[in-house]
Formats: C-alpha cells, sequence, structure tokens
C-alpha cells in the first residue's frame, strides 16, 4: 500500500521505501527500536566525553618532571599496586623528558 500511494504526496519526493519503513525528505518523526535508540545515545555520550577532551591541551608537558614528585603523588592515591609503582618508575627512568 505504501508503495502504491508513495508518489500522491505532493511535494515530497519519494527517496526510498521498504515494507517497514518509508523514507521521505524532510522527516519530523522517527520510530526505531529501543535497542537502536540506546546504541545512538550511547554513541553520543562518548562522543561528547571525547569532545571535552580534546578541549583540553592534551599535548601539554606535564606540570613536573621530577620522577620522585610523579611516584609520591601516585603512591599518595593509594589506588596502584606494588608492581605498577615498579613499572612506573623503571619507565620514567628511561624516559629522557623526565629527569
Amino acid at each position: 500500500m505504501i508503495r502504491d500511494s508513495a508518489h500522491l504526496v505532493p511535494g515530497v519526493p519519494r527517496l526510498a521505501f521498504s515494507e517497514e519503513v518509508f523514507i521521505i525528505e524532510l522527516m519530523a518523526t522517527i520510530t526505531i527500536p529501543k535497542k537502536e535508540y540506546q546504541e545512538l545515545v550511547d554513541k553520543k555520550f562518548r562522543y561528547e566525553m571525547l569532545r571535552e577532551i580534546m578541549k583540553e591541551d592534551i599535548f601539554a608537558p606535564p606540570p613536573t618532571r621530577n620522577r620522585e614528585n610523579i611516584l609520591a603523588l601516585f603512591r599518595a592515591t593509594r589506588r596502584y599496586n606494588k608492581k605498577f609503582l615498579e613499572g612506573l618508575k623503571k619507565g620514567l627512568r628511561r624516559s629522557p623528558y623526565f629527569r
């Protein structure tokens, strides 16, 4: 039925249609499955988060070059295990940026 009457809508070009969906130019309301809607919302939030991160100067140098200060700050949070802190210390020692 939609196929037969698609050409009857004056001033609206027929772009594409199927048994389930009839797409017209300048559609005001779209109905989609809840799962697809949730995926779109999740993608929007991830995009917004990335955009906020990119506003900051992500290539700015760290506020300090002192290895001991950096390690002390990480230790003070008590969030990192000993193995991680040792790896961090080794990496900072190898880096020419940190003295």
